[in-house]
């Protein structure tokens, strides 16, 4: 590739591709036993998706207290090679195990220098959308990617960026690079672990629900920055024109269960989240009202019935319907054309002032390309025997975890993750006599 420099090569024990809450678990649970590890990212800070969420359902235990800590101890662990802002470009087999070629991409800061003070970010004239915060709030050209960040390197936005020398200049540590090109370097691993997470279905893929269009419709995502203590606003308000709701209505399965999309499955999570979020629009707007329209209420693990069964009781509507369309009336307020089930399916407007489109999840990636793994009917990395291997792909030696294999909650994630760390120790200690065997051959 041109202008790519190359790096030295390393040999590790396992390759975990994905720095969300899956991937960091199972990197933990492999370099607790001794392996080496190799953690690769893309983004230039690992915690995933769940590092943005409020609060975990049913607990509500605060989400960014629970993935800081282990996001510290993966950057921390003596066995554990962390690579940020970085893709793996291509894996090929030996009889050893894997080698993975990876890409390194430039944040044009000196990672060894940076300090993360952020000084080069007050510094920067370009205010850009705020991804992290779901485009709702600001950041700039060059910036450390959010409060918690592991690492707490900056990186600069390459393509946005005047050049105009200013944050080189605020810099105390001389960071700045400009000069800076990708470069690879060479991961030998026994075994692979996939933990790619997932994206949540587009908010505009039904376009009769106008999201993306209309000014306050937006998806959960959007809402669980709104309800973060890191949030966009530090509260809840309808990012149309600022104001504090009154009425906020949830529309259910607005990304999944939807042929039509596409995306035929249930996505498990969407009902949880849906109410985890009225419970804690309750505690912060205590007058507001909050409908949730549903088909079906799925609250299908350990202490979720009760949960539903709590926001019922502090005076959440829910109201069993399909909602057909929405539009905007002349103040900026969504009205909602709904189908009532269990009132002879009788057609009614209802007007509020924030709507949530409780979206669903798909694949972030497809790795079939690169990995040679199958994937299934429904996108996700195929598991040939899940009742007996639940993280075995059909190629030796690559598993899969978290949501790269199906939807599911950040605790099945968790166990998840420790299952294919579980298989994958297995898997080394079958290849060590292996290994063992081949390794005289390579020396001589």
């Amino acid at each position: 590739m041109k202008g790519v420099v190359t790096l030295e090569k390393s040999k590790v024990d396992a390759l975990v591709v994905g720095g969300g809450i899956a991937g960091m678990q199972a990197a933990l649970d492999l370099a607790e036993q001794g392996c080496l590890v190799a953690l690769v990212e893309k983004e230039p800070s690992i915690g995933g998706k769940m590092i943005a969420l409020s609060k975990v359902f049913p607990t509500l235990d605060c989400c960014s207290c629970i993935t800081t800590p282990k996001m510290s101890a993966v950057a921390h662990h003596v066995n554990i090679q962390l690579y940020t802002y970085s893709e793996v470009q291509s894996l090929a087999k030996n009889e050893l195990g894997y080698i993975a070629q990876v890409l390194k991409k430039p944040r044009y800061v000196d990672a060894a220098a940076c300090t993360g003070c952020r000084q080069c970010e007050y510094a920067c004239p370009i205010n850009l959308s705020n991804d992290f915060d779901m485009g709702m709030g600001a950041t700039r050209a060059v910036r450390v990617p959010f409060s918690t960040a592991v690492p707490q390197i900056a990186v600069l936005d390459i393509e946005n960026c005047l050049l105009c020398g200013k944050c080189e200049k605020a810099c105390p540590a001389d960071a700045i690079d400009f000069t800076q090109v990708p470069e690879t370097c060479q991961i030998e691993a026994t075994t692979v672990i996939l933990s790619t997470g997932f994206e949540v279905t587009p908010r505009a893929a039904k376009r009769e629900y106008g999201a993306g269009t209309l000014h306050n419709v937006i998806d959960g995502l959007m809402m669980e920055r709104l309800l973060a203590p890191t949030g966009p606003y530090g509260r809840v308000l309808r990012p149309g024109d600022g104001k504090e709701p009154e009425s906020i209505a949830y529309v259910q399965c607005a990304g999944s269960r939807d042929e039509t999309l596409g995306i035929d499955y249930c996505s498990r999570v969407c009902c949880m989240y849906a109410i985890k979020q009225a419970m804690l629009i309750s505690g912060s707007l205590p007058l507001a009202d909050i409908t949730v329209y549903y088909m079906d209420i799925r609250a299908f693990g350990k202490g979720y019935e009760q949960f539903f069964q709590n926001a019922r009781a502090m005076g959440v509507e829910f109201i069993k319907a399909k909602v057909a369309s929405i539009r905007e009336d002349e103040d900026q307020n969504p009205v909602l054309r709904v189908e009532l089930i269990e009132e002879d399916s009788q057609v009614v407007e209802r007007t509020h002032d924030l709507v949530v489109l409780s979206v669903g999840m798909q694949p972030a990636y497809n790795p079939e390309a690169i990995y040679g793994v199958p994937i299934s009917s429904d996108r996700f990395v195929a598991v040939p025997e899940p009742n007996i291997t639940p993280c075995a792909t059909d190629l030796p030696g690559i598993f899969v975890t978290g949501t790269a294999s199906g939807p599911m909650d950040i605790v099945d994630s968790i166990i998840m993750a420790g299952a294919a760390a579980s298989e994958a120790i297995a898997y080394i200690h079958e290849r060590e006599s292996v290994a063992s065997e081949l390794i005289p051959a390579y020396a001589d």
